[in-house]
This record gives structure tokens, C-alpha cells and sequence, in this order.
């Protein structure tokens, strides 16, 4: 086939059209994990974490999402037997964005938080069925993210335990929790840094000529980076939480200047009326209290963690799951570009950059419907255990990228917010820690999502090879 051939031109811009609509379900459904706990717990609001995103779940898909999408279009088939046939592949990888596309807005619509990653593949598996048969699958590289599917969520799960039990018994509940945590925080954050820069750097973006950097000038940046910020945090921001954290001391309810002024003026006096100021002070004085405050001063200093670790989180969302969107338009672009189905060049970054936006302008219009599902629905989220799930969460969609794996970041996020939930979550007198009811709504919509995408996606396939 002749590079931009006039005739398949009509698929192309079909491609697009659907590539956006997909975009735009991926991001009502899947770009809601990155913000769902920090609206859920109250420390954004649903706009705020909506402008956050805009900014950070694009520069992922710029930066990082090239190395995925290559996995996507490339790597769960053999595109070499679609030589001479590239209409067919393109007709495909079509039905694939319409398969996925369609069944992310149903579940959308559910408020159901699934898979994006099950859907894609799914859709891809569909009509390379129709198309060939089982021939030409690469069912090693299938295998494996299908594999990643439970991994991940209790991969997730099991790092947001370790990292709250760390926060439980070193801040939560030491001798002097709030000192502990002010003490923590310069390490947190640092460690937070750490790994994000390291996410960048290690075999980073070509866009910002990272691709050759050495894995021991990487660490150098992070580690230097690490340390700058903590030395920050240190000088600057634990002084300000301090000032701004008032911890309320019983004691200070009762005040010795009452009874003296009492004793200068009638002498005879003051044993009775200091005793009964002292003591209807003392019975009045908040005791209680004053352990409710320190609980949520400690959570207090999460706050800003935990919208670090959110923007965090949807950074590695955007290198991620961009791919599910645009990794079959990409293929679609290439096949009409080059002519060939082998797809020889590497992911543009403007296409990248295309199914970005696409993503949060879902989550702009549709996005809180799964948000409050995350967030609020599943179990009581605060700033402590939404900074653990989202921290975990992050690191595992993080490493996965780097190593070319499609996991998905809903089961990460869900798998972590469960976990948390039902081993820490507090159990009221009426509602249990977990809404186990609502999580298996959510793991049913899991397990179908692969066959009804993929059904979805060989229904289309079959049209297309009927009419043309």
C-alpha cells in the first residue's frame, strides 16, 4: 500500500473520531482512581483535582506513555502476517477503539470502576479472532498481562499495608504522634520525590533527551533531588505546620491566674471559690477531645502529601493508560503513513498528546460519577490511608510502565483501598469498614469486561469484512 493512500483515508479520520471518544471514557472512568481517594477524604475538591489533572495526567502521557503505547499496537499480536492486508489491520485496531470505547461508557454510566487495560486488550483479542484466528497472538506477552491483572491489585494492596503499618506504628501511634509526624515528614516527602524523578529519568523521554541517561547519573538526580527536597520540607514547611497545627492541651484550660486574684481580695475565702472554679474548669475541659484533635492534627499533615502523592498517581496514569486509547489510532496512523503494517517508527508525541486531553476532558464532564466511588463509596477515605493507597498505587502503574507492562491502575486503586479498609478501616455500629456489596458489583464488571469488549469489538470486525 502507497503511504497516505486516499482510499483508507476515510478509516483514518474515522480512527480519530472514535480514538477521542475512548479518550474521553478512559478519562470519565479510569482518570478518576488518580483523584478519588483526595476528593473522597476531602483534601481537593472535584475541581481542583480536575485542574491537577489536566496538567499531569498529559505531561504522563507525553513523557511516559510512548513506551506503552508501543506495547499496545505491537506487542499482543504479530502485525507481520497483515502483510498486504493493512486494510484489515486498520479495519481492526477500528473495531478495537469501538469495542472499547462502547463498553467504558456503559460502565461509566454504572459508576463502575473497571479496567481500561481488560478492555483494550480484550477489544484486540476480539477481532484478531475474527481476523485469523488464534494465529499471530503473542501469547507470551498476553499471558503476562493477564497475569499483571491479579498481581497488580494485591501487589498494591500488600505495599499500602506495609507503607500504613510503617505510618501506624513510627507516627499514629507513638509516644508524641504529632512530633513523630513532623519528624516523618521531610522523609516522606523525600522519598515520594525520590521515585518520581527516578520514574522520568531512568530510561526516560525522548522528548526531553532522557532516553540515554546511564541508571547511575538516574539515581544521582533522584537522590540529589530526594535530598533538596527534604532539607526543604525540613526548614520551610515543618516550621509553617507547626505554626499552623495548634495541638490543644487540657491543662491549658485551667487557668492559676483566677484563684490568686480571688486570695488578694477575700482571703477567708478563696479555698471555697478556687475550689469551685478549678473544679467546674476541670469537668468542662475537653479531655476527650484533646485525643481527637491530636488524631486529626496528625491527618492534617497528610493533607498536602496526599495531593503529592494524587498528582503523583495521575502522572503514572497518563504514561500508562494513555495507551488504551491511542495505541490502536497510532497503529491506524502509522499503517497510513508508512504504507506498511510493521509500524517501524516510534509513537508520535503529538498523538500522545491528542488522547491526554481527550482524557480529562471526560473527566472534566463525566469523571465524578466512579470519582465518588472510589472516594467515598467503598470505604471511609482519609488524608493518612488515601496518601498509602495512591503512594502504592502509584509506584506499582509506575514500575510496570517503566518495564512496558499494561497493568491496570484500577485494580491497583481499588485493590489498595479495600485492603486498607478492611485490615485499618474503622467498623461503625452500622456500616462496615468495607461495602463488600459494591466491591463485588465491581469485580463482576471486571471479569466481564475482557469477553464484552472483546464480543463487542469481533461484532464490529465482522461487519466490516461483510460490507467492504
Amino acid at each position: 500500500m502507497e503511504p497516505f493512500a486516499s482510499e483508507i483515508l476515510w478509516i483514518v479520520i474515522f480512527g480519530f473520531i472514535i480514538a477521542f471518544i475512548l479518550a474521553f471514557a478512559v478519562g470519565a472512568n479510569d482518570v478518576a482512581n488518580s483523584y478519588g481517594t483526595s476528593v473522597g477524604s476531602g483534601v481537593l475538591t472535584f475541581k481542583q483535582a480536575c485542574i491537577l489533572a489536566t496538567i499531569f495526567e498529559i505531561s504522563g502521557s507525553i513523557l511516559l506513555g510512548y513506551k506503552v503505547a508501543d506495547t499496545m499496537r505491537k506487542g499482543i499480536l504479530d502485525v507481520s502476517i497483515y502483510q498486504n492486508s493493512e486494510k484489515m489491520l486498520m479495519f481492526g485496531m477500528l473495531s478495537a477503539l469501538i469495542g472499547s470505547a462502547i463498553w467504558l461508557l456503559i460502565a461509566t454510566y454504572f459508576r463502575l470502576p473497571v479496567s481500561t487495560t481488560h478492555s483494550i486488550v480484550g477489544s484486540t483479542v476480539g477481532f484478531s479472532l475474527v481476523a485469523h484466528g488464534t494465529q499471530g497472538l503473542h501469547l507470551t506477552t498476553l499471558g503476562s498481562i493477564v497475569l499483571s491483572w491479579f498481581v497488580s491489585p494485591l501487589f498494591s494492596g500488600l505495599v499500602s499495608i506495609m507503607i500504613y503499618s510503617l505510618i501506624q506504628k513510627l507516627i499514629i501511634k507513638s509516644e508524641n504522634p504529632l512530633n513523630s509526624g513532623f519528624i516523618a515528614l521531610p522523609i516522606i516527602y523525600g522519598l515520594t520525590i525520590f521515585v518520581n524523578v527516578l520514574s522520568v529519568t531512568l530510561d526516560g523521554s525522548k522528548l526531553l533527551g532522557m532516553e540515554n541517561i546511564p541508571i547511575w547519573l538516574s539515581f544521582t538526580i533522584s537522590i540529589i533531588a530526594m535530598i533538596l527536597v527534604a532539607l526543604i520540607v525540613q526548614l520551610l514547611v515543618v516550621p509553617w505546620q507547626r505554626r499552623k497545627i495548634q495541638p490543644l492541651d487540657g491543662n491549658d484550660n485551667i487557668s492559676s491566674k483566677q484563684p490568686r486574684d480571688l486570695e488578694s481580695k477575700h482571703n477567708g475565702s478563696v479555698s471555697t471559690i478556687a475550689t469551685m472554679n478549678v473544679s467546674t474548669i476541670s469537668l468542662s475541659a475537653p479531655v476527650i477531645k484533646q485525643h481527637d484533635d491530636t488524631e486529626e492534627n496528625i491527618e492534617r499533615l497528610f493533607h498536602f502529601l496526599q495531593t503529592l502523592t494524587a498528582v503523583f498517581t495521575s502522572f503514572a496514569h497518563g504514561g500508562n493508560d494513555v495507551s488504551n486509547a491511542i495505541g490502536p489510532l497510532i497503529a491506524i496512523w502509522m499503517i497510513y503513513t508508512e504504507g506498511n503494517v510493521l509500524q517501524k517508527s516510534e509513537s508520535p508525541i503529538y498523538l500522545l498528546l491528542f488522547g491526554g486531553v481527550g482524557m480529562v476532558i471526560g473527566l472534566w464532564i463525566l469523571g465524578k460519577r466512579v470519582n465518588d466511588t472510589i472516594g467515598k463509596n467503598i470505604t471511609k477515605i482519609t488524608p493518612i490511608n488515601g496518601f498509602t493507597v495512591e503512594s502504592s498505587a502509584a509506584a506499582t502503574v509506575l514500575l510496570a510502565s517503566k518495564l512496558g507492562i499494561p497493568i491496570s491502575s484500577t485494580h491497583c486503586i481499588v485493590g489498595s483501598v479495600v485492603f486498607v479498609g478492611a485490615i485499618f478501616g474503622k467498623k461503625g455500629q452500622e456500616k462496615k469498614s468495607v461495602d463488600w456489596s459494591l466491591f463485588r458489583s465491581i469485580i463482576f464488571a471486571w471479569l466481564v469486561t475482557l469477553p464484552v469488549a472483546g464480543a463487542i469489538s469481533a461484532f464490529t470486525m465482522w461487519l466490516f469484512l461483510l460490507i467492504t
